[in-house]
């Protein structure tokens, strides 16, 4: 079914265009977004009964992003002997926080202990560990990585042994780094009548929001806020709830911040036990 849903969820779109639908890159989820669940449910059953589409729907994971807070090191060796000509590989490494950029590689070898043809590989393995993250399964940015040393052998290294031992000591290196979290604030433009303003900004604040101010708009407060993406998901519906159906938002992408401990604890911990699955899946390979 799943080469369906683009022509699928593009028609609906077509005919509603207050929905709008989109590939996330960072989660890789399929995303439609409507004007709240009963919307959202309507636009399922009729793909169901106009185009014989059943889609499985879920709340969309947060694009959080994975981060480093300081500096830290980390070597990794390995070594494999099964039968023939075997591998090994080396790293030690150093990574530090890069504010205002993605990624950046970079090198301090002295000496012939390791060979600046392994640095490709090297970097290949951390980039894919950055790609799928580090500690909880979202992509990493903002990172410096120095290959400072490192051991080769004459006959079993190999490209691959290095791409494994620069991934393994880039993760052991972030572990030491104070990793954390950065989540998707929003800025949101709530317009409700003036009677639900005190009970709109309370729910905002137990949403973990920061009024920014409040203006006026025919008859109705416009309030300004910054609020995390992850206390929006089900926003409309409460919104619904509270205004008696008159008030309405609109929200945009404003900046990333720091999730707080308390929060990202479970998201690491619910990372983990996701991986254990899928390993248990494979017959723990």
């Amino acid at each position: 079914m799943r080469p369906r849903f683009p022509p699928t969820l593009t028609r609906l779109c077509e005919e509603d265009m207050t929905l709008l639908w989109q590939n996330d890159p960072i989660t890789h989820e399929t995303v439609l977004q409507g004007m709240g669940d009963q919307h959202i449910d309507v636009a399922l059953h009729r793909a169901q009964a106009k185009f014989q589409v059943g889609l499985a729907t879920h709340e969309p994971r947060v694009p959080y992003r994975e981060g480093i807070t300081r500096k830290a090191s980390g070597q990794y060796r390995h070594k494999k002997q099964s039968g023939g000509s075997g591998q090994f590989g080396e790293v030690h490494l150093r990574i530090e926080p890069l504010p205002g950029a993605d990624f950046e590689f970079a090198d301090e070898l002295v000496g012939m202990n390791l060979s600046k043809s392994y640095l490709p590989p090297i970097e290949k393995g951390i980039k894919a560990t950055m790609e799928r993250g580090a500690f909880a399964g979202y992509p990493m940015s903002n990172v410096k990585v120095i290959v400072y040393d490192g051991k080769e052998h004459e006959v079993d290294s190999k490209p691959v042994a290095f791409e494994i031992a620069g991934r393994e000591a880039f993760k052991l290196a972030v572990h030491e780094a104070g990793p954390v979290l950065f989540e998707p604030i929003m800025n949101v433009r709530v317009t409700v009548p003036d009677a639900n303003m005190g009970d709109v900004m309370s729910d905002l604040n137990t949403r973990r929001g920061r009024v920014q101010g409040t203006d006026s708009e025919f008859g109705n407060t416009v309030i300004v806020a910054h609020v995390p993406l992850a206390e929006l998901l089900r926003y409309t519906t409460q919104l619904r709830s509270i205004t008696g159906g008159r008030g309405y938002f609109t929200m945009e992408l404003d900046h990333y911040d720091t999730v707080p401990s308390h929060i990202t604890g479970p998201i690491i911990e619910a990372h983990r036990k996701e991986m254990e699955a899928k390993k248990e899946e494979q017959g723990g390979i």
